[in-house]
């Protein structure tokens, strides 16, 4: 690879090829990362919870945003706002462990804002209110304290 021009796709579309670490952080060139997910890929909603919970868990929900987005881009178009809100809870956790008070809160309460309609139904056994309730609430603590640590701070995507 050369380092010096950008990872292009074959159709001139950016494709950072660097390795990362757990929380999506580019490492140097050569460095040995975490692998990353591969893009596109269309799973039940039960595939994508346990693929996600597990990311999470391992302290990965930069890994389990990837998963997120793809069934927010494949899923049925009245689900797209829940997935999209799980998506944003994912990075908001990622923001948080990397440090970043400011964004990690205002993207947990975005997430928390758009799953909140979906509370009531709790489709595919998602846990949507104690979701919104650890958003909130770990929100508030990133903003006041230090980082938190990804892997210790998952939240339970199922009851």
């Amino acid at each position: 690879m050369n380092e010096t021009r950008r990872d292009r796709d074959a159709e001139g579309r950016a494709r950072n090829a660097r390795p990362r670490d757990g929380l999506g952080r580019p490492l140097p060139y050569g460095t040995p990362g975490v692998e990353r997910q591969p893009e596109g890929i269309v799973r039940t909603p039960a595939q994508t919870l346990r693929e996600a919970q597990r990311l999470l868990d391992a302290g990965m929900p930069f890994h389990a945003h990837e998963v997120f987005e793809d069934a927010w881009k494949s899923g049925p178009e009245d689900e797209r706002e829940l997935w999209r809100g799980l998506a944003q809870l994912a990075v908001g956790l990622t923001h948080s462990a990397r440090g970043n008070a400011a964004g990690g809160a205002r993207l947990l309460r975005r997430g928390a804002g758009a799953i909140a309609p979906f509370a009531g139904s709790g489709p595919h056994g998602i846990e949507v209110s104690g979701l919104c309730d650890w958003a909130r609430e770990l929100a508030e603590r990133v903003e006041s304290g230090p980082m938190v640590e990804a892997a210790a701070e998952a939240p339970r995507l199922r009851a």
